[in-house]
Protein backbone atom coordinates (compact mmCIF):
# COMPACT_ATOMS: atom_id res chain seq x y z
CA UNK A 1 0.00 0.00 0.00
CA UNK A 2 1.30 3.06 -0.62
CA UNK A 3 2.68 5.31 2.04
CA UNK A 4 0.06 7.90 1.52
CA UNK A 5 -2.78 6.14 1.49
CA UNK A 6 -3.84 6.91 5.16
CA UNK A 7 -6.94 5.55 6.01
CA UNK A 8 -9.28 8.40 7.83
CA UNK A 9 -12.58 6.82 8.67
CA UNK A 10 -13.69 9.54 10.94
CA UNK A 11 -17.22 10.68 9.84
CA UNK A 12 -17.17 7.96 7.25
CA UNK A 13 -19.58 5.79 8.97
CA UNK A 14 -23.53 5.83 8.35
CA UNK A 15 -24.99 8.19 11.16
CA UNK A 16 -27.32 6.37 13.30
CA UNK A 17 -30.34 8.24 11.64
CA UNK A 18 -32.15 6.83 8.89
CA UNK A 19 -30.50 7.10 5.30
CA UNK A 20 -32.54 8.52 2.91
CA UNK A 21 -33.40 5.74 0.01
CA UNK A 22 -30.66 7.03 -2.58
CA UNK A 23 -28.27 7.01 0.20
CA UNK A 24 -29.83 3.48 1.42
CA UNK A 25 -29.10 2.22 -2.46
CA UNK A 26 -25.75 3.56 -3.24
CA UNK A 27 -24.12 2.41 0.59
CA UNK A 28 -22.56 5.78 1.06
CA UNK A 29 -22.86 7.94 4.07
CA UNK A 30 -24.56 11.21 4.10
CA UNK A 31 -21.66 13.46 4.17
CA UNK A 32 -17.55 12.39 3.38
CA UNK A 33 -15.79 15.32 5.29
CA UNK A 34 -12.88 16.87 2.63
CA UNK A 35 -9.44 15.85 2.33
CA UNK A 36 -7.13 19.01 3.68
CA UNK A 37 -3.92 17.49 1.76
CA UNK A 38 -3.37 15.45 -1.33
CA UNK A 39 -3.89 11.93 0.60
CA UNK A 40 -6.97 9.79 -0.90
CA UNK A 41 -10.66 9.56 0.95
CA UNK A 42 -10.49 6.23 2.35
CA UNK A 43 -13.85 4.46 1.80
CA UNK A 44 -13.59 1.49 4.23
CA UNK A 45 -15.89 -1.98 3.87
CA UNK A 46 -18.41 -1.04 6.27
CA UNK A 47 -19.09 2.32 4.83
CA UNK A 48 -18.98 1.57 0.44
CA UNK A 49 -20.75 -1.93 1.36
CA UNK A 50 -19.31 -3.86 -1.47
CA UNK A 51 -19.93 -7.68 -1.47
CA UNK A 52 -16.69 -9.20 -2.06
CA UNK A 53 -18.74 -11.95 -4.59
CA UNK A 54 -19.24 -9.60 -6.73
CA UNK A 55 -16.10 -8.93 -7.79
CA UNK A 56 -14.88 -10.98 -10.51
CA UNK A 57 -12.67 -14.49 -9.56
CA UNK A 58 -10.19 -13.93 -12.23
CA UNK A 59 -9.59 -10.40 -12.14
CA UNK A 60 -8.86 -11.36 -8.22
CA UNK A 61 -6.50 -13.90 -9.23
CA UNK A 62 -4.47 -11.14 -11.48
CA UNK A 63 -4.63 -8.61 -8.44
CA UNK A 64 -3.55 -11.16 -6.16
CA UNK A 65 -0.45 -12.30 -8.33
CA UNK A 66 0.63 -8.84 -9.06
CA UNK A 67 1.07 -8.39 -4.93
CA UNK A 68 3.22 -11.60 -4.76
CA UNK A 69 5.13 -10.58 -7.20
CA UNK A 70 5.95 -7.16 -5.23
CA UNK A 71 3.39 -5.22 -7.30
CA UNK A 72 0.39 -2.81 -6.55
CA UNK A 73 -2.66 -4.20 -7.91
CA UNK A 74 -6.30 -2.67 -7.67
CA UNK A 75 -10.20 -3.07 -9.20
CA UNK A 76 -9.80 0.35 -10.70
CA UNK A 77 -13.47 2.21 -12.84
CA UNK A 78 -15.90 1.12 -14.22
CA UNK A 79 -16.30 -2.07 -12.45
CA UNK A 80 -16.46 0.11 -9.09
CA UNK A 81 -18.97 2.91 -10.39
CA UNK A 82 -21.46 0.18 -11.26
CA UNK A 83 -21.15 -2.28 -8.75
CA UNK A 84 -21.79 1.13 -6.37
CA UNK A 85 -24.75 1.74 -8.16
CA UNK A 86 -25.71 -1.74 -8.03
CA UNK A 87 -25.34 -2.88 -11.71
CA UNK A 88 -23.21 -5.48 -12.90
CA UNK A 89 -19.73 -4.67 -14.47
CA UNK A 90 -19.35 -5.71 -17.77
CA UNK A 91 -15.76 -6.25 -17.46
CA UNK A 92 -12.88 -5.39 -14.31
CA UNK A 93 -9.95 -3.74 -15.08
CA UNK A 94 -6.58 -3.46 -13.12
CA UNK A 95 -4.67 -0.72 -12.22
CA UNK A 96 -1.18 -1.26 -11.48
CA UNK A 97 2.57 -0.25 -10.98
CA UNK A 98 4.35 -2.76 -12.97
CA UNK A 99 5.26 -1.55 -16.44
CA UNK A 100 3.11 -3.48 -19.13
CA UNK A 101 6.57 -5.66 -20.43
CA UNK A 102 7.08 -6.45 -16.25
CA UNK A 103 2.98 -7.80 -16.01
CA UNK A 104 3.16 -10.03 -19.37
CA UNK A 105 5.71 -11.70 -17.56
CA UNK A 106 3.18 -13.13 -14.75
CA UNK A 107 1.05 -14.38 -16.90
CA UNK A 108 1.86 -17.32 -19.29
CA UNK A 109 -1.53 -16.44 -21.00
CA UNK A 110 -1.39 -12.72 -21.96
CA UNK A 111 -0.69 -10.72 -24.75
CA UNK A 112 0.55 -6.90 -24.89
CA UNK A 113 -1.73 -4.51 -27.09
CA UNK A 114 -1.98 -1.04 -28.12
CA UNK A 115 0.61 1.59 -29.46
CA UNK A 116 -0.50 4.43 -28.52
CA UNK A 117 -2.21 3.33 -25.00
CA UNK A 118 -0.44 0.09 -24.27
CA UNK A 119 -2.03 -2.60 -22.41
CA UNK A 120 -1.62 -6.09 -20.63
CA UNK A 121 -4.68 -8.56 -21.69
CA UNK A 122 -4.99 -11.63 -19.48
CA UNK A 123 -6.70 -14.51 -20.75
CA UNK A 124 -8.93 -16.82 -18.19
CA UNK A 125 -11.11 -18.57 -21.12
CA UNK A 126 -13.30 -16.63 -22.81
CA UNK A 127 -12.92 -13.42 -20.79
CA UNK A 128 -10.41 -11.18 -21.02
CA UNK A 129 -8.77 -8.91 -17.96
CA UNK A 130 -7.12 -5.72 -18.88
CA UNK A 131 -4.58 -4.45 -16.67
CA UNK A 132 -3.17 -0.72 -17.40
CA UNK A 133 0.18 0.83 -15.82
CA UNK A 134 -0.33 3.99 -13.55
CA UNK A 135 -0.07 7.23 -15.83
CA UNK A 136 1.48 10.47 -15.24
CA UNK A 137 1.18 13.91 -17.15
CA UNK A 138 3.42 14.45 -20.06
CA UNK A 139 4.51 17.05 -18.16
CA UNK A 140 5.80 15.01 -15.68
CA UNK A 141 8.96 13.81 -17.31
CA UNK A 142 11.52 15.37 -20.12
CA UNK A 143 10.24 13.42 -22.96
CA UNK A 144 12.62 14.77 -26.13
CA UNK A 145 12.54 11.83 -27.99
CA UNK A 146 8.59 11.11 -27.38
CA UNK A 147 9.24 7.43 -27.25
CA UNK A 148 6.59 7.17 -24.05
CA UNK A 149 4.06 10.48 -24.94
CA UNK A 150 3.71 12.76 -27.05
CA UNK A 151 0.86 15.23 -28.26
CA UNK A 152 0.18 17.12 -31.44
CA UNK A 153 0.61 20.79 -31.64
CA UNK A 154 -3.01 21.37 -30.78
CA UNK A 155 -2.86 18.89 -27.53
CA UNK A 156 -4.33 16.18 -28.90
CA UNK A 157 -2.71 12.54 -27.37
CA UNK A 158 -1.15 10.92 -29.79
CA UNK A 159 0.87 8.13 -27.36
CA UNK A 160 0.61 7.96 -23.70
CA UNK A 161 2.72 5.59 -22.22
CA UNK A 162 4.03 8.11 -19.12
CA UNK A 163 3.95 6.05 -16.22
CA UNK A 164 3.68 7.16 -13.08
CA UNK A 165 2.30 6.87 -9.34
CA UNK A 166 -1.68 5.90 -8.17
CA UNK A 167 -1.94 9.46 -7.42
CA UNK A 168 -0.88 10.85 -10.99
CA UNK A 169 -3.34 7.88 -12.20
CA UNK A 170 -6.16 9.22 -11.03
CA UNK A 171 -5.38 12.42 -12.06
CA UNK A 172 -5.07 11.37 -15.44
CA UNK A 173 -8.61 9.18 -15.68
CA UNK A 174 -11.35 11.15 -17.45
CA UNK A 175 -14.46 11.67 -15.35
CA UNK A 176 -14.76 11.42 -11.14
CA UNK A 177 -17.00 8.21 -11.60
CA UNK A 178 -13.99 5.76 -13.21
CA UNK A 179 -10.93 7.20 -10.83
CA UNK A 180 -11.73 4.88 -7.85
CA UNK A 181 -9.45 2.40 -6.76
CA UNK A 182 -10.41 -0.68 -4.71
CA UNK A 183 -7.82 -2.53 -2.65
CA UNK A 184 -8.00 -6.25 -1.93
CA UNK A 185 -5.76 -5.91 1.14
CA UNK A 186 -8.02 -3.87 3.26
CA UNK A 187 -10.83 -4.21 0.95
CA UNK A 188 -10.99 0.04 0.81
CA UNK A 189 -11.82 1.77 -1.99
CA UNK A 190 -9.32 4.93 -2.58
CA UNK A 191 -10.61 7.54 -4.28
CA UNK A 192 -8.52 11.12 -5.00
CA UNK A 193 -11.07 12.99 -6.91
CA UNK A 194 -14.21 13.00 -4.55
CA UNK A 195 -16.18 10.41 -7.01
CA UNK A 196 -17.45 8.69 -4.47
CA UNK A 197 -19.52 11.94 -3.78
CA UNK A 198 -20.11 12.56 -7.21
CA UNK A 199 -21.94 8.79 -7.56
CA UNK A 200 -24.25 9.71 -4.47
CA UNK A 201 -24.99 13.35 -6.61
CA UNK A 202 -25.12 11.30 -10.02
CA UNK A 203 -23.34 13.71 -11.37
CA UNK A 204 -20.68 13.36 -14.55
CA UNK A 205 -17.63 15.64 -13.29
CA UNK A 206 -14.55 16.27 -15.48
CA UNK A 207 -11.07 15.76 -13.89
CA UNK A 208 -9.02 18.60 -14.75
CA UNK A 209 -9.43 21.02 -17.12
CA UNK A 210 -12.36 20.37 -19.57
CA UNK A 211 -11.38 22.21 -22.73
CA UNK A 212 -7.91 21.17 -22.28
CA UNK A 213 -9.06 17.15 -21.36
CA UNK A 214 -11.50 17.08 -24.67
CA UNK A 215 -8.48 18.85 -26.54
CA UNK A 216 -6.21 15.80 -25.23
CA UNK A 217 -8.99 13.15 -26.52
CA UNK A 218 -12.05 14.47 -28.20
CA UNK A 219 -13.79 11.19 -27.89
CA UNK A 220 -14.18 12.33 -24.01
CA UNK A 221 -17.05 14.13 -25.23
CA UNK A 222 -18.79 10.85 -26.04
CA UNK A 223 -17.87 9.48 -22.84
CA UNK A 224 -19.29 11.89 -21.01
CA UNK A 225 -22.71 11.40 -23.18
CA UNK A 226 -22.53 7.46 -23.16
CA UNK A 227 -22.03 7.29 -19.10
CA UNK A 228 -24.77 10.15 -18.43
CA UNK A 229 -26.96 8.16 -20.52
CA UNK A 230 -26.07 4.61 -19.26
CA UNK A 231 -26.07 5.43 -15.34
CA UNK A 232 -28.65 8.27 -15.99
CA UNK A 233 -26.49 10.74 -14.51
CA UNK A 234 -26.11 14.57 -15.33
CA UNK A 235 -23.03 16.43 -16.80
CA UNK A 236 -21.86 18.87 -14.79
CA UNK A 237 -22.08 22.50 -15.97
CA UNK A 238 -18.20 22.79 -16.57
CA UNK A 239 -18.08 19.93 -18.13
CA UNK A 240 -21.02 19.93 -20.20
CA UNK A 241 -20.25 23.49 -21.38
CA UNK A 242 -17.38 23.27 -23.88
CA UNK A 243 -18.30 20.41 -25.99
CA UNK A 244 -20.63 21.92 -28.48
CA UNK A 245 -17.95 24.38 -29.20
CA UNK A 246 -15.19 21.43 -29.64
CA UNK A 247 -17.27 18.78 -31.15
CA UNK A 248 -15.77 19.36 -34.53
CA UNK A 249 -12.85 18.05 -32.83
CA UNK A 250 -13.81 14.36 -33.16
CA UNK A 251 -13.29 15.27 -37.26
CA UNK A 252 -9.58 14.12 -36.17
CA UNK A 253 -10.16 10.98 -34.41
CA UNK A 254 -9.60 7.63 -36.29
CA UNK A 255 -13.00 6.55 -38.21
CA UNK A 256 -12.33 2.96 -36.46
CA UNK A 257 -12.38 4.30 -33.08
CA UNK A 258 -15.08 6.35 -33.54
CA UNK A 259 -17.39 3.21 -35.05
CA UNK A 260 -16.62 1.22 -31.84
CA UNK A 261 -17.79 4.32 -29.87
CA UNK A 262 -20.99 4.94 -31.72
CA UNK A 263 -21.53 1.37 -31.29
CA UNK A 264 -21.22 2.07 -27.67
CA UNK A 265 -23.33 4.79 -27.29
CA UNK A 266 -26.30 3.35 -29.16
CA UNK A 267 -26.30 -0.49 -28.31
CA UNK A 268 -25.86 0.38 -24.51
CA UNK A 269 -29.53 -0.35 -23.77
CA UNK A 270 -30.07 3.47 -23.31
CA UNK A 271 -29.76 4.27 -27.01
CA UNK A 272 -32.87 6.64 -26.90
CA UNK A 273 -31.35 8.89 -24.18
CA UNK A 274 -27.93 8.60 -26.15
CA UNK A 275 -29.32 9.79 -29.18
CA UNK A 276 -31.53 12.99 -27.39
CA UNK A 277 -27.84 13.70 -25.80
CA UNK A 278 -25.91 13.78 -28.81
CA UNK A 279 -28.18 15.64 -30.79
CA UNK A 280 -28.33 18.41 -27.82
CA UNK A 281 -24.49 18.64 -27.63
CA UNK A 282 -24.12 18.76 -31.08
CA UNK A 283 -22.26 15.65 -31.63
CA UNK A 284 -24.68 13.87 -33.88
CA UNK A 285 -24.00 15.73 -37.14
CA UNK A 286 -20.47 14.33 -35.91
CA UNK A 287 -20.95 10.97 -36.16
CA UNK A 288 -23.68 10.41 -38.79
CA UNK A 289 -23.34 13.69 -40.96
CA UNK A 290 -25.85 12.55 -43.83
CA UNK A 291 -28.43 12.16 -40.91
CA UNK A 292 -27.78 15.50 -39.28
CA UNK A 293 -27.95 17.41 -42.54
CA UNK A 294 -31.17 15.75 -43.32
CA UNK A 295 -32.61 16.55 -40.17
CA UNK A 296 -31.55 20.01 -40.43
CA UNK A 297 -33.91 19.27 -43.55
CA UNK A 298 -36.67 17.90 -41.40
CA UNK A 299 -39.17 19.35 -43.74
CA UNK A 300 -38.07 17.21 -46.25
CA UNK A 301 -38.18 14.16 -44.41
CA UNK A 302 -40.96 14.63 -41.21
CA UNK A 303 -40.80 10.75 -40.42
CA UNK A 304 -36.98 10.28 -40.39
CA UNK A 305 -36.40 11.27 -36.94
CA UNK A 306 -39.92 8.91 -35.44
CA UNK A 307 -38.48 6.22 -37.46
CA UNK A 308 -34.97 6.73 -35.76
CA UNK A 309 -36.30 6.50 -32.65
CA UNK A 310 -38.47 3.74 -33.37
CA UNK A 311 -35.22 1.42 -34.46
CA UNK A 312 -33.80 2.96 -31.34
CA UNK A 313 -36.43 1.99 -28.70
CA UNK A 314 -36.26 -1.86 -30.95
CA UNK A 315 -32.61 -2.11 -30.19
CA UNK A 316 -33.15 -0.96 -26.45
CA UNK A 317 -35.71 -3.65 -26.09
CA UNK A 318 -34.37 -6.25 -27.79
CA UNK A 319 -31.37 -5.53 -25.39
CA UNK A 320 -32.76 -5.25 -22.14
CA UNK A 321 -34.64 -8.94 -23.33
CA UNK A 322 -30.75 -10.32 -24.04
CA UNK A 323 -31.56 -10.59 -27.27
CA UNK A 324 -28.77 -10.06 -30.02
CA UNK A 325 -28.24 -7.11 -32.33
CA UNK A 326 -26.35 -5.85 -35.00
CA UNK A 327 -25.29 -2.47 -36.04
CA UNK A 328 -26.49 -3.57 -39.47
CA UNK A 329 -29.46 -2.94 -38.80
CA UNK A 330 -29.22 0.17 -36.75
CA UNK A 331 -27.30 1.84 -39.16
CA UNK A 332 -29.60 0.72 -42.20
CA UNK A 333 -32.73 2.11 -40.15
CA UNK A 334 -30.71 5.67 -39.46
CA UNK A 335 -29.68 6.09 -43.20
CA UNK A 336 -32.78 5.41 -44.56
CA UNK A 337 -33.85 8.59 -45.20
CA UNK A 338 -30.43 9.76 -46.33
CA UNK A 339 -30.53 7.21 -48.95
CA UNK A 340 -34.02 7.90 -50.45
CA UNK A 341 -32.69 11.62 -50.78
CA UNK A 342 -29.88 10.51 -52.82
CA UNK A 343 -32.06 7.65 -54.72
CA UNK A 344 -34.62 10.94 -55.79
CA UNK A 345 -31.55 12.62 -56.34
CA UNK A 346 -29.92 9.86 -59.21
CA UNK A 347 -33.46 8.99 -60.58
CA UNK A 348 -34.28 12.80 -61.32
CA UNK A 349 -30.90 13.24 -62.82
CA UNK A 350 -32.05 10.15 -64.93
CA UNK A 351 -35.87 8.81 -64.74
CA UNK A 352 -34.93 5.89 -66.98
CA UNK A 353 -32.45 4.49 -64.25
CA UNK A 354 -34.06 1.22 -63.13
CA UNK A 355 -34.86 1.60 -59.22
CA UNK A 356 -33.18 -0.73 -58.65
CA UNK A 357 -30.06 0.34 -59.95
CA UNK A 358 -30.48 3.80 -58.37
CA UNK A 359 -31.05 2.53 -54.75
CA UNK A 360 -27.51 0.09 -55.05
CA UNK A 361 -25.84 3.53 -56.67
CA UNK A 362 -27.56 5.70 -53.66
CA UNK A 363 -26.50 2.87 -51.31
CA UNK A 364 -22.57 3.51 -52.64
CA UNK A 365 -22.46 6.98 -52.15
CA UNK A 366 -24.06 7.00 -48.57
CA UNK A 367 -22.25 4.00 -47.09
CA UNK A 368 -18.98 6.03 -48.68
CA UNK A 369 -19.64 9.26 -47.06
CA UNK A 370 -20.46 7.54 -43.57
CA UNK A 371 -17.58 5.30 -43.81
CA UNK A 372 -15.51 8.33 -43.55
CA UNK A 373 -16.32 9.36 -40.08
CA UNK A 374 -17.29 5.73 -38.68
CA UNK A 375 -15.41 2.86 -40.27
CA UNK A 376 -18.39 0.46 -40.60
CA UNK A 377 -16.46 -3.01 -41.34
CA UNK A 378 -17.51 -4.66 -44.82
CA UNK A 379 -19.37 -7.56 -42.50
CA UNK A 380 -21.99 -4.71 -42.10
CA UNK A 381 -21.80 -2.64 -44.87
CA UNK A 382 -22.83 -5.62 -47.10
CA UNK A 383 -26.12 -6.24 -44.70
CA UNK A 384 -27.03 -2.82 -45.01
CA UNK A 385 -27.55 -3.06 -48.85
CA UNK A 386 -28.72 -6.02 -48.15
CA UNK A 387 -31.74 -5.01 -45.62
CA UNK A 388 -32.29 -1.44 -48.28
CA UNK A 389 -32.40 -3.85 -51.35
CA UNK A 390 -35.19 -5.99 -49.87
CA UNK A 391 -37.17 -2.91 -49.16
CA UNK A 392 -37.90 -3.01 -53.07
CA UNK A 393 -38.35 -6.77 -53.09
CA UNK A 394 -40.97 -6.89 -50.29
CA UNK A 395 -44.01 -5.89 -52.19
CA UNK A 396 -43.13 -8.13 -55.06
CA UNK A 397 -44.63 -11.36 -53.92
CA UNK A 398 -45.89 -13.23 -57.15
CA UNK A 399 -45.40 -16.56 -57.73
CA UNK A 400 -43.25 -17.86 -55.75
CA UNK A 401 -41.41 -14.58 -55.05
CA UNK A 402 -42.78 -14.54 -51.39
CA UNK A 403 -41.26 -18.00 -50.62
CA UNK A 404 -37.53 -16.88 -51.67
CA UNK A 405 -37.99 -14.34 -49.91
CA UNK A 406 -38.43 -15.51 -46.68
CA UNK A 407 -35.45 -17.69 -46.95
CA UNK A 408 -33.16 -14.66 -47.29
CA UNK A 409 -30.51 -14.33 -45.11
CA UNK A 410 -31.87 -11.07 -44.12
CA UNK A 411 -34.90 -11.31 -44.55
CA UNK A 412 -35.82 -11.25 -40.42
CA UNK A 413 -34.03 -7.63 -40.65
CA UNK A 414 -35.12 -6.01 -43.65
CA UNK A 415 -38.78 -7.26 -42.14
CA UNK A 416 -38.22 -5.31 -38.79
CA UNK A 417 -36.69 -2.69 -40.69
CA UNK A 418 -40.72 -2.44 -42.76
CA UNK A 419 -42.42 -2.92 -40.28
CA UNK A 420 -40.68 0.46 -38.32
CA UNK A 421 -41.46 2.01 -41.16
CA UNK A 422 -44.87 1.67 -41.18
CA UNK A 423 -45.22 2.58 -37.35
CA UNK A 424 -43.23 6.11 -37.96
CA UNK A 425 -46.31 6.53 -40.09
CA UNK A 426 -45.02 5.96 -43.82
CA UNK A 427 -47.77 4.54 -45.78
CA UNK A 428 -47.25 0.68 -47.46
CA UNK A 429 -50.51 -0.24 -47.82
CA UNK A 430 -50.06 -2.79 -44.68
CA UNK A 431 -47.46 -4.84 -46.42
CA UNK A 432 -45.97 -5.93 -42.99
CA UNK A 433 -49.04 -6.87 -41.78
CA UNK A 434 -49.29 -9.33 -44.58
CA UNK A 435 -45.99 -10.49 -44.20
CA UNK A 436 -46.64 -10.99 -40.31
CA UNK A 437 -49.60 -13.32 -41.77
CA UNK A 438 -47.55 -14.80 -43.66
CA UNK A 439 -44.53 -16.01 -41.59
CA UNK A 440 -47.41 -17.64 -39.04
CA UNK A 441 -49.62 -19.26 -42.40
CA UNK A 442 -49.47 -22.81 -43.46
CA UNK A 443 -48.66 -23.51 -47.03
CA UNK A 444 -51.98 -24.27 -48.39
CA UNK A 445 -52.85 -20.62 -46.86
CA UNK A 446 -49.17 -18.84 -48.02
CA UNK A 447 -50.44 -19.66 -52.00
CA UNK A 448 -54.03 -18.67 -51.65
CA UNK A 449 -52.48 -15.24 -49.91
CA UNK A 450 -50.29 -15.54 -52.97
CA UNK A 451 -53.25 -16.17 -55.54
CA UNK A 452 -55.78 -13.42 -53.83
CA UNK A 453 -52.70 -10.83 -54.70
CA UNK A 454 -52.82 -12.00 -58.48
CA UNK A 455 -56.11 -11.90 -59.12
CA UNK A 456 -56.58 -8.48 -57.50
CA UNK A 457 -53.36 -7.00 -59.48
CA UNK A 458 -54.49 -8.64 -62.61
CA UNK A 459 -57.16 -6.48 -65.09
CA UNK A 460 -60.03 -8.38 -66.17
CA UNK A 461 -59.24 -9.87 -69.61
CA UNK A 462 -61.14 -9.06 -72.79
CA UNK A 463 -62.61 -12.13 -74.39
CA UNK A 464 -60.51 -12.49 -77.80
CA UNK A 465 -62.27 -12.56 -81.14
CA UNK A 466 -62.42 -16.11 -83.35
CA UNK A 467 -60.46 -15.04 -86.69
CA UNK A 468 -62.70 -16.54 -89.48
CA UNK A 469 -61.77 -19.44 -91.85
CA UNK A 470 -60.98 -17.46 -95.59
CA UNK A 471 -63.63 -19.96 -96.88
CA UNK A 472 -66.26 -19.10 -94.11
CA UNK A 473 -68.85 -17.82 -96.62
CA UNK A 474 -70.03 -15.08 -94.02
CA UNK A 475 -66.99 -13.64 -95.03
CA UNK A 476 -68.39 -13.20 -98.70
Amino acid sequence: MPSRLIQKVTGLFRSKSAPTSAQEELHVPSEIPAEQDNSPQIIPEQVHQIPRKHLDDNAAKVVYRLIDAGYEGYFVGGCIRDILINKRPKDFDIATNAHPEEAHELFQRSRLIGRRFKLLHVRFGRELIEVATFRAGHDSIKNEDDVKGKQSESGLILRDNVYGTIEEDALRRDFTVNAMYYCVKDHSIYDFTHGYQDIQSKIIRMIGNPDSRYIEDPVRMLRAIRFAAKLDFTIEAQTAAPIKKQAHLLQGIAPARLFDETLKLLQSGHAVTAYHLLKEYHLLEQLLPSVGKALKAQSEHPLMETLILQGLKNTDRRLSQRKSVTPAFLFATMLWHPLQTRMKELLKQNPKMPQLVALNSAANDIIAQQVKRTAIPRRFSTPIREIWELQLRLPKRFGHRAELLLEHPRFRAAYDLLLLREQSGESLDNLGQWWTQYQSASAEEREAMVAELTSESKPARKPRRRRRASNDPRNA
